[in-house]
């Protein structure tokens, strides 16, 4: 087993930096859409969605703790549930959750790439120059996945500024936005304010990942829940900063008639226009950053489904170049994937099929309903009282699963939920299908 290597300050960090991405800088005007630019009832699903997911990393805490393996939901589902489940799990992200955020980031690092360059904005030039960032990072993580570490650890920093800037600038300078009176509260009563759950899904999306290193952390069984309690906290804190202050600066209403611009928009008020290149680059770099470690996770999937024997060509899947020692046709076959659903990124814009939305939303919230296995898992070792805490065993999983429920009930109100929803479930299905057909049989001839 790998020693333990990092305290409580380092696992804050890991875990703020996987989760800070460039969600917040492209939803904020995908939320106030969705709540009628009321900036309070934005406010209020980050804070949901903030306690969802502080419940849910408890939750899966316990998990992460009795395993020695590197974790992730494909791992605790195959050693918790059952192998089976494991396959499904995994196939889910890797054909679906993964390929759909990335293919989403890849446009959004096009987007920006436009902005900071005065590139004229057209759907086909997001994409191509998407695909260009996409294809660079793709090829330096094969060619040396010590740059693609390295990158990934200088983005986390960046990311970081745009958001304290605007934020504070905001909050400071702007405009005293009525986001409290009575009438804005008021409104809590309707429910098209469950719309904005999605984007605020995507925002904080990738909490899971940093499960993974629970067997990495010092003296875990205290360090970790702390992490994972008070990473949320800090992280609910800095996007309620940037959300009240854009708002504050910009204006809910400008900010829904500027889309993804309205982020370029505030930085020249603040900055001018020098200024705000400098921290649209900053933007860019921190949105390639988020890109970059999806690629590092997406193409390496094909590879972790193929060892434990869980996708067609496991061998080919799992034989590791000599020349570049990586997996180089898990790789390859990453790259397909995320090229299929770029192509289906492109049409679904194109022709609107998700208004206000895109195809990476109803993954996300589809993921989280698919957490409520595990969730179960949990609360099953309290019963057997192999969890002695009622709050670790009882609560906790309760209420994660509660707010599992409410964030999948924002991905409902999508026009083409159903079917989407579909597709997943028919991954998901024919994951575990494989698995207990393919590979159970091989078993028992044997």
């Amino acid at each position: 087993m790998q020693q333990s290597r990092y305290n409580l300050f380092t696992a804050i960090a890991l875990i703020v930096g996987v989760v800070i991405g460039s969600g917040i800088f492209f939803r904020s005007d995908n939320i106030l859409v969705a709540t009628g630019g009321n900036v309070f009832l934005g406010i209020l699903v980050f804070v949901i969605a903030a306690i969802s997911i502080v419940f849910g990393c408890l939750t899966i805490a316990e998990l992460a703790a009795r395993t020695d393996r590197p974790g992730g939901v494909l791992s605790y589902a195959k050693e918790f549930i059952s192998p089976s489940m494991g396959s499904a799990y995994g196939w889910f992200q890797t054909f679906i959750y993964l390929p759909t955020i990335t293919a989403i980031l890849a446009w959004v690092s096009g987007i920006y790439f436009c902005i900071l360059f005065n590139v004229e904005q057209t759907l086909e030039v997001q994409i191509l120059v998407g695909i260009c960032c996409f294809l660079v990072l793709y090829a330096t993580n094969i060619l040396s996945a010590k740059i693609g570490g390295h990158f990934q650890s200088a983005a986390m920093v960046i990311k970081l500024i745009p958001l304290v800037i605007i934020g504070f600038a905001g909050l400071i300078f702007g405009g005293t936005a009525d986001h409290f009176t009575s009438t804005a509260i008021s409104e809590i009563g309707s429910t098209s304010w469950i719309a904005a759950i999605a984007p605020i899904a995507f925002s904080f999306d990738g909490w899971i990942i940093s499960t993974s290193v629970a067997y990495e952390i010092k003296n875990s069984k205290r360090n970790l829940p702390l992490a994972l309690v008070i990473s949320p906290m800090i992280i609910l804190v800095l996007y309620i900063i940037y959300f009240v202050g854009i708002s504050n600066l910009v204006g809910p209403t400008e900010i829904m008639n500027s889309g993804d611009a309205h982020l370029d928009f505030a930085a020249n008020m603040i900055l001018g226009p020098s200024g705000a290149k400098i921290l649209m680059l900053f933007v860019f770099i921190s949105v390639l950053g988020t890109l970059n470690g999806l690629v590092m996770a997406m193409i390496r999937m094909p590879y972790a489904l193929g060892l434990d024997q869980m996708i067609p060509k496991a061998k080919a899947m799992t034989k590791i170049s000599s020349h570049f020692d990586f997996p180089v046709n898990s790789a390859f076959f990453a790259l397909i994937i995320v090229g299929f659903w770029l192509m289906v990124h492109y049409f679904a814009q194109k022709y609107k099929l998700f208004p206000n939305s895109d195809i990476s939303e109803i993954a996300v919230v589809t993921s989280y309903l698919l957490y409520l296995g595990l969730y179960y898992k949990v609360f099953s070792l309290w019963r057997k009282k192999e969890i002695k805490s009622l709050f670790r065993g009882l609560i906790c999983p309760l209420l994660a699963a509660i707010g599992s429920l409410i964030i999948f009930s924002g991905g409902i109100q999508n026009p083409l939920f159903g079917l989407y929803f579909a597709i997943c479930a028919i991954v998901f299905g024919a994951g575990y299908s494989y698995y207990h057909f393919a590979v159970l049989k091989k078993q028992l001839k044997k």
